[in-house]
């Protein structure tokens, strides 16, 4: 009857007892350029974005870019945050925000295709 239960640290953390929640920021974060620019190349290879930039003609608005800046800066102040914590369970929480804003801001650039 003394037994415990397991700790729920055990249980997140894998690879031998080792957070890779900082690996994943960094990984995601020099992926996110890439992928900006091709979700770019995607958006401006449609025949709606083709036609708006070379006759002016059925120009999309898509998300309002207000809403870009913002995916981009609280990914940016999400990926110093999952850096520098020295918790762990702010660190996932910064993870899964960082990841939230960029999907945001990709969504954002596809949107005005």
């Amino acid at each position: 009857m003394n037994a415990t239960a397991p700790s729920a640290a055990s249980s997140v953390r894998v690879d031998g007892g080792r957070d890779r929640s900082r690996f994943w920021s960094v990984l995601s974060a020099a992926l996110f350029v890439p992928a900006a620019l091709a979700a770019g190349l995607l958006t401006l290879s449609s025949e709606r974005a083709s036609r708006c930039v070379t006759y002016g003609e059925q120009c999309n608005t898509g998300l309002p870019g207000w809403l870009f800046a913002w995916g981009v800066g609280l990914g940016a102040v999400a990926f110093v945050v999952v850096l520098a914590a020295p918790a762990l369970r702010v660190r996932q929480t910064a993870l899964a925000a960082q990841l939230l804003a960029e999907c945001t801001a990709l969504l954002v650039i596809l949107s005005h295709a």
